[in-house]
């Protein structure tokens, strides 16, 4: 199969309706997505990748009109925040609908996430389907996310027939992902949209631990969004590196170059200290410095308070070991 790059939307939309499968730019990152009402194209989402079933998928809808049509129940600070989030980088779980969406899209499991991306490109490819689109990060299943067409089309050439191309994801890190206790809003995954964000908007929002092994919403594995490269994270970046030797070490770092070591070999997430500027970057830099033949690479755990808290929740999860 020929992977092209693209920006025909009306081209995209054709394919989705034979069941094809189409990359797609989301404020977040790329999505690879497919009528999220076909079991066979949802499938065929989980073989591109080598996502484990388990695993569920968020679906995309093109505005909160649609919300009804799979989910029930929705409570009433749901909408609140769809008002304040949607379109925008905010995934909520509710209720199905029985009969919506197959039960491979959420492993069957009672409830299913939900989102109105707010990319210009996808918003029309949506408003011009009669269906959802199911729709994972474009990656290979674990690997790092895709913030680029060119992302994408190096990781899933072959697999898939289209990207559409939407240029560089503005957020450039993934959604933050909620379920509600009755009315009371629950962080699952932490996201674009930082928890003081929504405390802000709903009163009693919170982080909710998990303590099951039960995977029920996407993005809870504890390993996810890792380089090839062998990847350290650590807290004191000049201290670690004094006792790092010189050789093939890559560095991303917040702020500043570390000296001693080639800057060619070095990516600084925000010069300007900007945690939106670090999300942003954070995948294009992790690719680069995955591309050039490293032995490690070692990255700086940044300021644990709003965007910063989900940009340490992936390098956490992307780290092979994990260093003070």
């Amino acid at each position: 199969m020929t992977t092209e790059v693209g920006s025909d939307i009306a081209h995209a939309a054709a394919l989705l309706r034979q069941g094809g499968l189409v990359a797609i730019p989301t404020e977040t990152v790329y999505g690879l997505s497919g009528n999220g009402t076909d079991p066979d194209a949802i499938r065929r989402i989980f073989e591109a990748k080598g996502r484990p079933l388990h695993n569920p998928l968020i679906l995309h809808i093109s505005g909160v009109d649609d919300l009804g049509k799979y989910a029930l129940d929705v409570p009433e600070s749901a909408r609140i925040l769809a008002s304040h989030f949607w379109p925008g980088p905010l995934t909520m779980l509710f209720k199905k609908r029985p009969g919506s969406v197959p039960d491979i899209l959420n492993n069957g499991l009672a409830e299913v996430a939900i989102r109105v991306p707010r990319h210009p490109m996808t918003l029309a490819l949506l408003r011009m389907l009669d269906f959802p689109l199911a729709a994972p990060s474009a990656n290979p299943f674990g690997y790092i996310s895709p913030t680029t067409a060119e992302h994408v089309q190096r990781q899933l050439a072959g697999r898939i027939p289209y990207v559409l191309d939407g240029g560089p994801c503005p957020t450039g890190i993934e959604s933050t992902i909620l379920r509600f206790e009755g009315e009371r809003p629950m962080v699952l995954r932490s996201g674009a949209i930082p928890i003081e964000a929504l405390q802000a908007i709903i009163e009693g929002t919170d982080i909710q631990a998990n303590s099951s092994p039960k995977i029920v919403a996407p993005g809870m594995l504890a390993s996810h969004y890792s380089p090839h490269t062998p990847f350290i994270l650590v807290d004191d970046l000049p201290a670690f590196l004094a006792k790092v030797q010189v050789g093939k070490v890559g560095i991303m770092a917040f702020r500043e170059h570390a000296v001693g070591f080639p800057t060619h070999l070095q990516a600084v997430l925000s010069p300007t200290g900007s945690l939106e500027e670090a999300a942003q970057n954070l995948y294009a830099a992790m690719h680069h410095l995955d591309t050039l033949g490293l032995d490690m690479i070692i990255a700086e755990r940044l300021p644990e308070n709003g965007i910063g808290i989900a940009i340490n929740d992936r390098l956490t999860r992307a780290a092979t070991e994990k260093s003070a």
